[in-house]
C-alpha cells in the first residue's frame, strides 16, 4: 500500500477528561481521563498505522516534552521524523460529558521561527522524495506559520503528482483549498469558512461542497458530526456527485477524535482500491466506533462488522 506522510504542524498533548456534566466555576469530579500524544495529523497516523500501513508522521515538535511523543510513536509503529524546536508542544483540554457534549480548550502553541520552518521544508522534500502513496497535511497552524505557507506545502505535493489529503480550519482551510488538494474533510462550519457566509440548511451546504469540487478539488467528505458524511466528487466523464452515509446509533462518549478517525478510515479504504460505496461505509463505521470510548476509532470490536452493516448510503440529487 505504500508509505503515508502525515505531518502535524501544531500536535498537541490531549487531556481527555470525562465527567457526568459540566459545571462551570465549581469543582469537578472526573469519572476517568487520559493524557495522550495527538493533533490531527498523529491521530490520522495512528488510526493507518492500526489498519497496516507504513506511515512517517512530522512536522513541529517542542524538545522538553517530546518524549511523550516519541514513547506513543513506538507504540503505534510508525517513523518520527519530527522537526524539534525550542520548549514544550502545547496541551489541550478536551471535557467530556455523559451527554455526548465535548467543550474544547485549545493551546495556540509554540511559535515557529524562520529557521525551523526552513528545516522543515527541507525534510519535506527529501519525505517527498521517497514518493509517498499519499500525504495528510491535518490540525491548525502553529504561531509564526501563515496560511500562505501550507498552501505552498498542497503545491509542492501536488507537483510531484502525489495525492494530498486537507483538514484544517479557518484561513488556513481557505488557504489549503486555494491550493487544490487532492481531498479535503471539512464540516459543516468549515465549508462556511470557505463560503464566506452561513450555510442555512443542509441544502446550502450541498451547494457548497458541489462549488468546492467543482473548483477543481477530486473528493470532498462534508462531515456532519451525527447526521453522517456526505461524498462529493467528479466522476470520469466531469459529472458531479454526492453519495450520503447515514451512522449507526451507538452511545456517544467522546466525539473528540471521530473526524480523525473517519478521515484515516476513507484514506485506508482508497489506498486499498476500495470502491468509493464500501470505502464510505468502512469509514462511517470506524468513526461511530471511535465515539463510544476515549481515544480515536479501531476495528477491532466484535460488532464492527454490525456497524457496517447499519451504515445507511444514500445517493444525494
Amino acid at each position: 500500500m505504500g508509505e503515508v506522510l502525515a505531518l502535524s504542524l501544531n500536535p498537541a498533548l490531549d487531556l481527555s477528561v470525562a465527567l457526568d456534566t459540566l459545571t462551570p466555576g465549581t469543582v469537578n469530579r472526573a469519572s476517568e481521563s487520559r493524557m495522550s500524544a495527538a493533533g490531527k495529523g498523529n491521530n490520522v497516523a495512528r488510526v493507518l498505522a492500526a489498519l497496516g500501513h507504513e506511515v512517517t508522521v512530522s512536522g513541529f515538535l517542542g524538545r522538553d516534552n517530546a518524549g511523550v511523543f516519541e514513547r506513543a510513536f513506538a507504540d503505534w509503529g510508525v517513523i518520527d521524523e519530527f522537526v524539534r524546536v525550542p520548549g514544550d508542544t502545547r496541551i489541550n483540554i478536551k471535557l467530556a460529558e455523559q451527554s455526548g457534549r465535548v467543550s474544547d480548550i485549545n493551546a495556540a502553541g509554540a511559535s515557529i521561527s524562520a529557521e525551523a520552518w526552513q528545516q522543515l521544508e527541507q525534510r519535506f522534500d527529501k519525505q517527498l522524495a521517497r514518493s509517498p502513496a499519499a500525504v495528510v497535511i491535518a490540525g491548525s497552524l502553529p504561531p509564526g506559520v501563515v496560511p500562505e505557507q501550507l498552501g505552498r506545502l498542497i503545491v509542492l505535493v501536488r507537483e510531484r503528482g502525489i495525492p494530498v489529503w486537507l483538514d484544517t480550519s479557518g484561513e488556513a482551510l481557505i488557504a489549503g483549498l486555494k491550493a487544490c488538494p487532492t481531498a479535503a474533510k471539512p464540516n459543516e462550519h468549515e465549508l462556511a469558512e470557505w463560503v464566506g457566509t452561513a450555510l442555512n440548511g443542509e441544502a446550502e451546504q450541498l451547494a457548497a461542497a458541489r462549488q468546492l469540487v467543482e473548483s477543481g478539488i477530486d473528493d470532498l467528505f462534508l462531515s456532519l458530526g451525527e447526521r453522517g458524511v456526505c461524498w462529493c466528487y467528479r466522476t470520469p466523464d466531469g459529472q458531479t456527485m454526492m453519495l450520503r452515509a447515514r451512522p449507526p446509533q451507538v452511545r456517544v462518549v467522546n466525539t473528540v477524535g471521530a473526524g480523525d478517525t473517519l478521515l484515516a478510515g476513507l484514506l485506508h479504504a482508497r489506498l486499498s482500491q476500495w470502491s468509493g460505496e464500501a470505502g464510505l461505509r468502512f469509514a462511517t463505521a470506524l468513526s461511530a466506533d471511535a465515539v463510544r470510548r476515549i481515544g480515536v476509532g479501531r476495528s477491532d470490536g466484535d460488532d464492527f462488522a454490525t456497524l457496517c452493516e447499519q451504515v445507511r448510503l444514500e445517493a444525494v440529487s
